[in-house]
């Protein structure tokens, strides 16, 4: 394979196999695509795509056909059904690059789509000169999913879902799941969607048919066990849950991670799981559903513990998930849920129905593959789910994301998993914005499609800033890296800081718990946490990174000098102002950490000259603009949904602020 610093143009994924050849191949001015109609895409949408770029990347005309008496330039086949084994490989494909032109051929429906991406790619970055070559590639995950929370504090528009559904499959992703917790106009349950701009069943039947264009599986995925934090809120469902008599507490972003389970002892409970199984699964035309089951903490612990005490948690999980698992078989869906607590109870693994597909989720930067191996040694099925590593920040942690990404594919492949799922969620809130998990979403195509292949970290960040960004100097998502290592107060302490007030001027012990310098205080009942002394404890733990903050914010306002003329030159305004607008906010809250810091008498003297201004009231204004440029961005990718708590979070600080300076 030619070594990627002797081009200036790249392929994501990195095709398998690649040669490339002497010389380059001009495009005609006047071209055609032919398109088989063996391929099934009736609408001849991978036509359509090729098209669509060579027009909008050299202004060019193509023509589209089909049949053998209109022969194209660039020619799209299913391969003869004698082709070689590799080649008969689900999502295979080969693509010539010749001076008698192009030819793009597949082993099925997705093999061709996946040609044409990579085709386009080299359309995007080459305009109409490309290169010769012959590349021979095929996926080494069958699935390739895409996990997007549509939930927790934004709910994506129609419009943006359709976007992203386009980028995925330039990188040749397969499947798409959304979380849904709340968000989905579910009949009867207005009173846990209303406010949340939910999606519809319109939207649905509409998004399931743009995937299905695509080759992209649109997979649904709701909570049926835990995570009902909303629903266990009001006044209709509240008894189902397992602790009913805390419905009424304030709103915190950190309880609704924390206690939102069904009380499964309770029959009521059932009919309620099914209900948005059976609605929700009408609208896809897959067999699969996805029914979470996640991060059950309250479990035997609230209204079900005497049935827990009686035959055990671990039993009253796996029955109740075996229930909900049977009654989609009957149906002939093939359930798949989350393996956190599976694993977390091995004896669970053992009951799974041979039809069920675990999700295993494994996020830690540094994670080892005990809990693959654990599934595979049980002969389950499962999908590892890495992350992008985007939640409860305004910048995405690229270092993050790539190690979890490439070590998790890895890993699965070994094992023996069926796919490769890379998960994007939206905790407290969902402050980071969608597009900036972009980089970590073309980690997973890489790895999901080529785990085994020597990509080193720097040079697919290089490739990346090429491919996505257009940035002839890939160093785009080099200085998003740089940017992002700058987060020293970010989103998450922000909120644990005004979260450990529950209201009323006291320490939210419920919060404190979720705060590791906090837990062993309260370990012992006796040592009750007064609100200043919670958060003292919070800022002096934090003392060491606080005196960072100015040599951070330094570091952060060159990568801005630096990343703006690169946006400037790829013609990419919405990522321009997205990237700015999280830049400026990261700022911001290094700069209330510090100040935080400062009233909490946590800070060095010797920081006098880098000290912010004593009248605090200025960096609340500032504070109360950014929140309203960043709301106006918000309405790029998503409904109104949560925004407003975000913004309630930001002026709650604004307060803060101007109450110290007082």
């Amino acid at each position: 394979m030619t070594n990627e610093n002797t081009r200036e143009w790249a392929i994501i994924p990195e095709p398998n196999s690649m040669t490339v050849g002497e010389g380059v191949v001009s495009l005609p001015y006047a071209g055609r695509v032919n398109e088989s109609i063996a391929i099934g895409d009736g609408d001849y949408l991978l036509a359509h795509q090729l098209v669509a770029d060579i027009r909008s990347t050299t202004g060019l005309d193509w023509d589209v056909a089909t049949g053998d008496m209109w022969p194209g330039f660039i020619s799209l086949h299913i391969a003869d059904s004698d082709a070689s084994e590799e080649a008969g490989t689900p999502g295979a494909y080969t693509l010539t690059i010749d001076i008698d032109g192009i030819a793009i051929t597949g082993c099925d429906f997705e093999g061709v789509r996946n040609g044409v991406q990579t085709l386009r790619q080299l359309i995007r970055q080459n305009g109409t000169v490309l290169p010769v070559l012959q590349i021979e590639d095929a996926p080494a995950y069958r699935i390739r999913g895409y996990y997007l929370d549509a939930t927790r504090g934004r709910v994506p528009t129609l419009a943006w879902l359709k976007q992203w559904a386009d980028k995925l499959c330039l990188y040749k992703y397969n499947q798409l799941q959304l979380y849904i917790e709340h968000t989905f106009a579910f009949d009867g349950m207005s009173e846990t969607w209303r406010g949340s701009s939910p999606l519809t069943p319109a939207d649905i039947l509409e998004f399931d048919q743009y995937c299905a264009n695509l080759g992209i599986e649109l997979v649904p995925s709701v909570s049926t066990f835990g995570h009902q934090y909303v629903a266990m809120r009001t006044q209709e469902l509240r008894e189902l849950g397992e602790f009913p008599e805390d419905a009424d507490r304030p709103f915190s972003f950190i309880e609704r991670m924390r206690h939102h389970t069904l009380n499964v002892a309770d029959d009521r409970a059932f009919a309620f799981s099914t209900q948005l199984v059976d609605s929700y699964l009408q609208l896809f035309r897959t067999k699969r559903f996805n029914i979470c089951a996640d991060e059950t903490f309250d479990l035997g612990k609230g209204q079900s513990k005497q049935e827990a005490q009686r035959v055990g948690v671990a039993t009253l999980y796996a029955t109740y998930v075996g229930k909900l698992c049977e009654h989609l078989s009957q149906q002939g869906h093939e359930p798949m849920f989350w393996g956190d607590i599976a694993i977390e109870m091995p004896e669970i693994l053992e009951t799974l129905p041979n039809n069920v597909t675990l999700l295993n989720w494994q996020y830690d930067p540094e994670a080892t593959d005990e809990k693959i191996q654990l599934v595979a040694k049980a002969g389950a099925k499962q999908i590892i789910c890495p992350a992008v590593w985007g939640w409860n920040a305004l910048l995405p942690r690229i270092d993050d994301a790539w190690n979890n990404i490439a070590r998790i594919a890895r890993y699965g492949i070994d094992c023996g998993a069926e796919g490769m799922l890379v998960t994007d969620w939206g905790d407290f809130g969902h402050v980071n914005d969608p597009r900036m998990a972009v980089p970590g979403m073309i980690f997973g195509a890489q790895y999901a499609w080529n785990p085994a292949g020597d990509t080193a970290e720097d040079d697919l960040l290089a490739r990346v800033s090429r491919v996505e960004y257009g940035d002839c100097s890939a160093r785009f998502v080099a200085l998003l890296r740089s940017a992002s290592a700058q987060a020293v107060f970010t989103w998450r302490e922000l909120v644990e800081y005004l979260e450990l007030d529950d209201g009323a001027g006291n320490c939210n012990t419920d919060v404190a718990q979720t705060i590791p310098c906090l837990t062993e205080r309260l370990a012992n009942p006796e040592n009750a946490l007064t609100l200043r002394e919670a958060r003292d404890r919070m800022m002096r733990n934090m003392a060491t990174t606080i005196e960072r903050i100015p040599q951070a914010n330094r570091k952060l306002q060159q990568c801005m000098v630096e990343i703006a003329p690169i946006m400037a030159h790829t013609g990419k305004p919405g990522i321009a102002a997205a990237v700015r607008i999280a830049m400026e906010g990261q700022l911001l809250l290094n700069r209330v950490g510090f100040a935080l810091a400062d009233a909490h008498g946590v800070r060095d003297a010797h920081d006098v000259d880098d000290r912010q201004p004593s009248d605090y009231r200025t960096m609340a204004r500032e504070l109360e603009c950014w929140c309203e440029a960043y709301a106006k961005e918000w309405t790029v990718t998503s409904q109104p949904s949560e925004l407003h708590r975000i913004q309630e979070t930001l002026w709650k600080a604004a307060d803060e602020l101007r109450r110290i300076s007082r």
